[in-house]
């Protein structure tokens, strides 16, 4: 007896074959049978109208540009997509995928009966799905019920195959074509359908196969993609055998001729050209980031940490990040690509690019927060394999790599890494708290070589159950105010300052300016119950990172007006609006507006300023710097008014300086991250020094020269 295989792949004998067919028939008629007899009744009040089918939403991908609004950044997505309108593409893909897809499409009301009933036959007679009796219009809904699913048993329920499905998918299928015109169908169907190599949606497909806009494909070019909807890795022309994906554009331009789109030379032509790839693999994330600018991918990786942390994308990080990868936003951040480049020059990003310590220098912008420049040396990679040992010789002993060159460690900041030890940048919190408490510039106190403190514990110096700092060097010794102590940073003058004005109102004005605790110890001194007694405060024990040392600086350049660090100049939906966020009290405002608060009045500011303007070799408008400051380059330098402070830690393992102008902060450093113990030495403490410097003056170059505003008398007090 002969045999076949049945609709379950066992075999059967053939007299049965016939009757499995018949049941097989009966069994997916079934959805049509019963939709024909509530087709006349099908209203919104008998079939809930999901939402996905109301408002299209499909996952999109997130573009990223510098500060000018052209040069890319970076692209974030889940499914590479991007939304075109019909009168964006090319006709022939439209006219391709209705030909390959749906050749009755503009004549059916959603439902297909004969396109139904000829799939649920051969089918039958097949043993199994060879031909589908989906409309677009089906396909469509299909789509965007999977694409709008929530949770996996939503996408699971809307891709499965069940008659249940089949009868919800076709109803909705008909009040669809009541609802839009034909042309929206297809336009939602092009840019929700799934083309192989990760390309959702036609701009995506264009580009991928052949790196061109989806309004240039050409015929041959329409038809390869309408082809590959059906099995895109069946068809997919990106393998080294490439007939079954000719077959199938063949095929496919046959059936345009079919509809009468295509003459019969027309379609000689495009059967005798070959298939002609111009492959793209669209990057993603910051670790894609372009190679001519693979230095903005620390700034990148800020941005992405900064949008995780915003409560306007999601409730948490994962809902944050996704809501960048599906969102479809497009996004100017503040990274001004030439100060990015005069940073990188001036903190010598690549000539000291194997060194194990780190060079860096962020920009900011006073009044608004935003990141103008993040340079680091260091090459932003995920592949260490070349890296050199490990900076501390027990690490390196177990073969450990170090983070140098290759690293994607946020070393400037807006990240988890706790940062560096800062040393006298410190003092300008102390100077700040003690003026905006009333004391004048003019507070004076003798200043020995070693001061025996009100601290029971402190950094090392201890003479006895007291903490007694020292200073750098002898010639500080004398009676200093707040000019000359803070240009020649005497650290017994400002614990004394600090003593006055008590040390927890320094570390929360510090607080105040955004500095954040990440170490145990940290934290620790840092609570109510503590901060009293943190008297080494002043002098910088603390680690901080270049990124909230320069915002820190620029609340003072800005009159005492605190803006929270921000990577971001306007991010925009899909819609073409701002991305918005409630505030408290209910009021809408984009989420890319800056968040700024005054801290301080600006007559402290400006005090505050005019002391700071001492250590850079600058003329304070009230009171004497004493002759002589830690970094008196500064100003001629950069040739304008300049403000800021150097800071260098025990035995310089770090290195420091934050300065200002009325437009600009900028704070640079040299560690080694990887090992603190590493010191980087005396002979490399300039570094930050010249680079704040360089980089102030390069920025600014062609733009007024703006003064600072002196402060008043009322802050001068007794000169």
């Amino acid at each position: 007896m002969k045999r076949t295989f049945g609709a379950t792949g066992r075999l059967v004998p053939l007299f049965r074959a016939g009757l499995i067919a018949g049941v097989v028939l009966a069994a997916v008629t079934y959805p049509l049978a019963a939709l024909g007899g509530l087709g006349a009744k099908v209203t919104t009040g008998e079939i809930a109208w999901p939402a996905e089918l109301q408002s299209f939403s499909p996952a999109r991908t997130s573009y990223v540009y510098a500060a000018d609004g052209t040069t890319p950044l970076a692209i974030f997505y889940e499914e590479y997509r991007r939304y075109m309108t019909l009168n964006e593409l090319s006709p022939f893909i439209q006219q391709a995928i209705v030909a390959s897809e749906d050749s009755r499409f503009y004549s059916h009301n959603g439902v297909d009966a004969k396109g139904i009933g000829r799939a649920f036959v051969a089918n039958s007679q097949a043993g199994g799905v060879s031909q589908g009796g989906s409309t677009l219009t089906m396909q469509y809904v299909r789509m965007a019920l999977r694409d709008g699913a929530e949770t996996p048993l939503e996408a699971q329920q809307a891709t499965q195959q069940t008659t249940a499905r089949k009868v919800r998918e076709m109803r909705l299928s008909m009040e669809v074509e009541k609802r839009m015109p034909k042309s929206q169908i297809l336009e939602r169907y092009l840019n929700s359908a799934y083309f192989g190599h990760r390309a959702y949606g036609i701009y995506a497909a264009s580009e991928v196969f052949f790196s061109k806009h989806p309004r240039d494909l050409t015929l041959t070019e329409a038809a390869t993609l309408a082809g590959l909807v059906k099995s895109p890795s069946e068809y997919d022309p990106a393998t080294s055998d490439r007939q079954a994906a000719t077959e199938r554009r063949n095929y496919v331009i046959e059936r345009m001729a079919g509809l009468g789109y295509l003459s019969p030379d027309a379609v000689t032509r495009a059967k005798a050209e070959p298939i002609k790839l111009k492959l793209t693999t669209p990057p993603s994330d910051c670790v894609s980031i372009p190679k001519k600018i693979n230095s903005w991918g620390f700034f990148c990786d800020y941005f992405k940490n900064w949008w995780t942390s915003q409560p306007a994308f999601g409730g948490n990080a994962r809902e944050r990040e996704d809501k960048l990868r599906r969102g479809g936003y497009t996004v100017v951040t503040s990274i001004d690509p030439k100060m990015q480049e005069i940073a990188e020059n001036n903190i010598g990003a690549n000539a000291a690019i194997g060194s194990p310590f780190a060079y860096g220098l962020v920009l900011s912008e006073p009044g608004t927060g935003r990141v103008k420049a993040m340079a680091v040396n260091r090459v932003y990679s995920l592949d260490q394999g070349r890296n050199p040992m490990h900076s501390i010789p027990e690490l390196r002993k177990q073969k450990m790599k170090g983070n140098y060159p290759n690293t994607v460690v946020p070393l400037l900041g807006g990240g988890d890494l706790p940062g560096y030890q800062a040393g006298s940048t410190f003092k300008m919190f102390t100077m700040l708290a003690a003026l905006d408490a009333g004391m004048p510039l003019s507070t004076s106190y003798d200043s020995p070589f070693r001061y025996k403190s009100i601290y029971d514990g402190g950094e090392g110096n201890m003479c006895g159950d007291r903490w007694c700092p020292t200073n750098a060097s002898g010639a500080m010794t004398g009676r200093h105010a707040m000019w000359s102590g803070f240009g020649k940073s005497v650290n017994t003058y400002f614990v004394q300052l600090e003593e006055k004005v008590g040390a927890d109102k320094v570390v929360r004005m510090a607080e105040q300016l955004g500095l954040e605790w990440r170490t145990k110890v940290d934290k620790w001194n840092a609570l109510p119950a503590n901060a009293k007694n943190w008297g080494a405060f002043t002098l910088g024990t603390s680690d901080v990172t270049p990124l909230e040392m320069a915002n820190a600086y620029a609340a003072i350049a800005a009159d005492g007006r605190y803006c929270d660090a921000s990577p971001v100049i306007s991010i925009t939906t899909p819609e073409g609006g701002p991305a918005m966020y409630s505030r408290k009290d209910g009021t809408a405002t984009p989420v890319a507006d800056p968040k700024c608060k005054q801290v301080f009045s600006p007559d402290v500011a400006r005090a505050a300023t005019d002391a700071a303007r001492c250590p850079t070799g600058d003329r304070p408008a009230r009171g004497g710097c004493g002759g002589w400051s830690t970094a008196d380059s500064v100003r001629g330098t950069a040739g304008r008014p300049v403000a800021g402070k150097t800071g260098t830690t025990d035995s310089t393992r770090s290195a420091w300086f934050v300065g200002y102008t009325p437009e600009l902060a900028a704070a640079s450093f040299a560690a080694d991250p990887d090992n603190p113990f590493n010191a980087v030495g005396d002979g490399q403490s300039k570094i930050p020094v010249d680079a704040v410097a360089h980089t102030l003056k390069d920025a600014l170059k062609g733009q007024p020269v703006r003064q600072f505003v002196p402060p008043s008398s009322t802050m001068v007090g007794g000169e």
